[in-house]
């Protein structure tokens, strides 16, 4: 069985593995790093929890053992497609690294530009970035990729689904055709292999497990529900969440909860703590700062429920989890993976639970014909039955109020600030007085029939038959009130026009 000492890596790197309590590789760590270190390129593809990171983190320390950073020259790059993979990079490089005396700079949104440009500009041997926040550092002048000696590019097929292929491809533009590429993915879409193809040069294929393959140590199962109504399937799925929790008691930890939208993770995380549970959502609209609390209380054990986007699908590195329960079935078969993927980790066994509803069919078949196999079917907790639920007409509007979500709200808040409908609404009404102008000196009897023409509607006479649209019974008096402004001196050969205007549609009338 190969070791980490079979490796040839440096010797401070073997001493900083083993403090960290690993001595056997796992299949991508023992075939990947003899390639990179041989300085070959890599492209390595496995499912996640696989140990990847180390894959390439053990290689670039090694090599960069030997030289020096020099300003805003970073000496390697990884690029990652979220925060929180790219955070974890940085923490699996402190581990690493802690007996080399190499430098790093995390390169993340949602950071001050400010503390991230002082790294830079003292030099940096290893960078770690999201390709958003590390084309805006070098759009600003603050940085140049003319020395990057080792390039990795992490989750590239999460890089395809968040649309950064673009950005990918002008980085690899901007850094030397010398460098060193590694490239790792889960799988091998098109796009993807064309990339491999352009910027790879003599690549080793590494494949340690089939294309998008769970892991054996993960029991699933998939909940398929038929709600009495289409309004309540999203009650009717937040009740059967909380009862496959209930369910599983002690033996669920602590789990992760994933919603395909930003708005139903804030929605469900909120009816789980009504309902007495500890929970906290994170996706990707929230402040990093809140996002760095909520993971930090969830790996130290404070929170015990998850809710999540895609965003926490992958860089999670979290090997305790015990459940993972897709509240919604993933529209992207792979993304079923890397979900079910963060639980089952390191050789710990993991339960994943899927909540479908009839819509979901078509998804689901998809996922199956990814894994080429059929997810297990699953049964409601024992006792449970949607049937024996009473109709709460609340918990409807709320779902309702959570798909359209008009002005931030839920339609029970507007309805509680809103008047009962046999409540009488007071409204104050304010009397208009049109203000008074002295009528000229010079004015004739003439000026005054026009006026008194003018103010003759025949609308007067029909006021009480007036409808406000909107308003109902309760339409105040001033809405219902005509209003003249009072018309300006005016020359004679005016008023004399007015008058034959007047009495030609007079005429007219009669």
């Amino acid at each position: 069985m190969t070791k980490f000492s079979d490796l040839a890596l440096d010797p401070r790197v073997l001493k900083a593995v083993q403090e960290a309590g690993y001595e056997t590789p796992t299949p991508i760590q023992a075939q990947a790093i003899p390639h990179a270190l041989e300085g070959k390129d890599v492209l390595g593809i496995a499912q996640t929890g696989t140990g990847k990171t180390a894959s390439f983190t053990l290689p670039m320390i090694t090599i960069l053992g030997k030289g020096r950073a020099r300003a805003r020259m970073p000496r390697s790059l990884v690029l990652c497609p979220t925060r929180e993979l790219a955070a974890q990079v940085a923490e699996n490089f402190d581990i690493y690294a802690k007996h080399s005396k190499l430098s790093k700079a995390l390169l993340i949104g949602g950071v001050s530009f400010t503390e991230q440009d002082k790294l830079i500009d003292r030099g940096v041997d290893v960078l770690i970035a999201t390709p958003g926040r590390l084309l805006d550092h070098f759009e600003r002048g603050k940085l140049l990729l003319t020395g990057v000696q080792i390039m990795v590019v992490d989750e590239a097929d999460r890089m395809l689904d968040m649309g950064f292929i673009p950005d990918i491809e002008r980085i690899f533009s901007l850094t030397p055709f010398t460098r060193q590429t590694l490239f790792y993915s889960a799988t091998m879409a098109p796009e993807i292999e064309r990339i491999t193809n352009t910027f790879l040069t003599g690549a080793v294929k590494i494949e340690v497990a089939r294309q998008a393959t769970t892991s054996e140590t993960i029991e699933q199962a998939l909940i398929q529900i038929t709600p009495s109504r289409k309004e309540r399937s999203f009650a009717d799925k937040r009740a059967v969440l909380r009862a496959l929790i209930r369910a599983e008691g002690e033996a669920c930890t602590n789990a992760i909860i994933f919603c395909n939208r930003k708005m139903d993770v804030d929605v469900v995380a909120k009816s789980l703590k009504q309902h007495g549970f500890n929970a906290a959502p994170i996706h990707g609209d929230l402040d990093q700062s809140q996002r760095t609390r909520t993971l930090d209380g969830f790996r130290d054990g404070s929170l015990h429920l998850l809710v999540a986007s895609d965003v926490a699908a992958r860089g999670l590195d979290i090997p305790a989890v015990s459940h993972v329960f897709n509240f919604d079935v993933p529209t992207h078969p792979e993304d079923y993976v890397h979900r079910i993927g963060r639980t089952g980790r390191a050789g710990r066994k993991g339960k994943a639970y899927t909540i479908a509803v009839p819509h979901d069919e078509k998804y689901v078949v998809a996922i199956e014909a990814l894994v080429k196999q059929p997810i297990p079917r699953g049964t409601l907790p024992e006792g449970f039955s949607l049937e024996d639920r009473p109709d709460r007409s609340d918990e409807a509007r709320g779902e309702r109020s959570s798909r359209s979500r008009r002005g931030g709200r839920d339609r029970d808040d507007r309805r509680r600030e809103e008047p009962k409908r046999d409540e009488p609404v007071v409204v104050a009404a304010v009397k208009v007085e049109p203000p008074e102008t002295p009528a000229p000196e010079l004015r004739e009897e003439r000026p005054a029939r026009r006026d008194e023409r003018r103010n003759r509607s025949p609308e007067r006479d029909r006021r009480d038959d007036r409808v406000v649209v909107g308003m109902g019974d309760h339409v105040p008096d001033f809405l219902l009130r005509s209003f003249r402004i009072p018309s300006l001196p005016t020359t004679e050969a005016e008023d004399e026009a007015e008058l034959v205007s007047d009495l030609m549609a007079e005429e007219g009338e009669n």
